[in-house]
């Protein structure tokens, strides 16, 4: 098993390439579902998660064939309606099947997701959605099994924004018959860019980003060739890594509209950040001051970024208290970062952190994606080597993080 490590205490300077978005091309390879011809999907990220997904839907009886940023996927025929729990255990957006697969062939059958250990994300939401679009919806023995001779538009209404339910109904109402309006929508960049890719199809929707999206039901769909929005969360995550090192980074090819919120946050703990078309440059202060933050759904404060900022603020002026509200258990990092000197206390939700002077490279383990950003995070700044063990969680949603921290000055190795 694959371990990081970091000798800390480096200032980071350079320039950084932002990779495609993970949770952008997830969904909308899941979108290619839905047409017969062959899909080219750009600015691919190389990611396990995009492997197991390729594997998915190759399992569908699409051919995938991914070459460097770029992948291609022939649809012309759909061999089985089922997506087995080998392939959805280790990843919660293979669920994102379940809409196209029905709307597609009339029946789907998707094991329950599995994914971070961040808490619950119950898929009730999307099974609500898809009986009223007309689906007969059973769950039993781990699967949800929808079938349905034609979907129909209906009006659906979110008790919660879910982002992975508004994809999944958002696929599977652009082949329904009338029009579907989805109210209380996730309004992310990555349902936009979903929203765009299956317009490039042919599909009819008018709303994406915003609470209210409205569907149009059309007959048939042509093959995409569509280019995936940039990783906000990697940006957001190198932005912290510039500041935590008091180091000067450029971060290119990305989008600062999508990490808004993020910028205001760090801009408030003093670092600089200059604001250009396609890039960011971060500043990072001498010490940061400490600040609270409650993470919201877009556009407020991503709860992908918590344990991040969390990082940064462990060794920042001051106490800050950090309040998760989209996940109940995602503050398994607090416990790694205290093995190297963090003084952090939660109570429910929220996290008290009282800056220290500065952290002291330990062993510590990855409990989840975002988790094991933060401990490279604060790995970066800490005296002393970190080792950072069960990285297969880093290798999920970053591309060759070490390679590129590696370019801005950061003493890091893989260890295999």
């Amino acid at each position: 098993m694959d371990k990081i490590e970091v000798e800390g205490g480096v200032q980071l300077h350079g320039e950084v390439r932002i990779s495609g978005a993970k949770n952008a091309a997830l969904p909308v390879m899941a979108a290619s579902i839905l047409s017969d011809g062959e899909h080219t999907i750009s600015n691919i990220p190389h990611l396990r998660d995009i492997v197991t997904m390729g594997r998915l839907l190759s399992h569908l009886g699409l051919e995938v064939q991914l070459e460097h940023d770029r992948i291609k996927l022939q649809s012309d025929r759909i061999q089985s309606f089922e997506a087995p729990y080998d392939y959805v255990k280790t990843m919660r957006a293979s669920v994102l099947v379940l809409g196209p697969l029905l709307a597609r062939t009339g029946e789907a059958k998707v094991s329950l997701p599995g994914g971070c250990a961040i808490g619950a994300r119950p898929t009730n939401l999307h099974t609500m959605g898809l009986e009223k679009l007309g689906a007969e919806v059973t769950l039993s023995d781990g699967y949800i099994h929808a079938r349905a001779k034609r979907l129909n538009g209906a009006t659906i209404y979110f008790d919660i924004p879910t982002v992975t339910g508004t994809e999944n109904l958002m696929m599977a109402a652009v082949l329904a018959e009338g029009e579907t309006v989805l109210e209380n929508a996730a309004c992310e960049p990555e349902i936009i860019d979903l929203a765009n890719a299956l317009i490039s199809m042919g599909a009819d929707i008018k709303g994406a980003g915003s609470s209210l999206i409205t569907i149009r039901g059309v007959t048939g769909l042509k093959p995409m060739d569509y280019k995936i929005i940039p990783d906000r969360i990697e940006t957001g995550t190198f932005l912290v890594a510039g500041a935590i090192t008091n180091g000067t980074i450029k971060i290119t090819d990305t989008n600062p509209d999508y990490v808004d919120a993020v910028i205001n946050k760090l801009r408030e703990t003093g670092a600089e950040i200059t604001l250009g078309d396609k890039s960011l440059i971060v500043r990072g202060p001498d010490r940061p001051i400490a600040k609270d933050v409650k993470t919201l759904p877009y556009p407020g404060f991503p709860t992908d970024m918590q344990a991040q900022f969390m990082a940064l603020m462990t060794i920042a002026d001051g106490t800050s208290l950090i309040t998760e509200n989209i996940f109940e258990n995602r503050f398994m990092h607090v416990a790694e970062m205290r093995r190297m000197g963090a003084d952090i206390n939660v109570e429910g939700s929220t996290a008290k952190v009282k800056g220290v002077r500065y952290l002291k490279g330990a062993p510590v383990m990855a409990t989840d994606l975002r988790a094991s950003a933060s401990l490279v995070v604060a790995a970066l700044a800490a005296q002393g080597t970190t080792v950072i063990d069960r990285v297969y969680h880093l290798d999920r949603g970053y591309e060759k993080i070490e390679e590129k921290l590696k370019t801005l000055g950061a003493k890091i190795r893989r260890i295999s």
